[in-house]
């Protein structure tokens, strides 16, 4: 896979440091709560158990995502963890396979 450095912002640790800072706010309200209790991880669609999901930036904080609800969903430890710092479309292939098995 070939990334294009050109294209990544710069983001500060400040930057990331509120970000997470907003994130851990969001971890603590009834839409998170309510989100990890459906048991579902946004990107295998896999049921687990709630304690079992993470928090995850579709669009990592270090590549300029923000901590708000429409750039945040449970995701399984499996995927957050395959995941790490990749925008969906660059492990669309992980994802298709995945989504073939439904």
């Amino acid at each position: 896979m070939s990334r294009n450095h050109e294209f990544i912002p710069h983001v500060t640790e400040e930057e990331i440091r509120r970000e997470k800072e907003k994130a851990r706010k969001l971890r603590s309200t009834r839409w998170w709560r309510q989100k990890k209790e459906r048991g579902r991880c946004h990107y295998c669609n896999r049921k687990v158990g709630p304690g079992e999901l993470t928090m995850d930036h579709i669009v990592p904080l270090v590549r300029g995502g923000k901590s708000t609800k429409s750039n945040i969903v449970p995701a399984c430890k499996e995927c957050n963890n395959r995941k790490k710092y990749l925008l969906p479309i660059e492990w669309e292939d992980y994802l298709r396979g995945f989504r073939k098995e439904d």
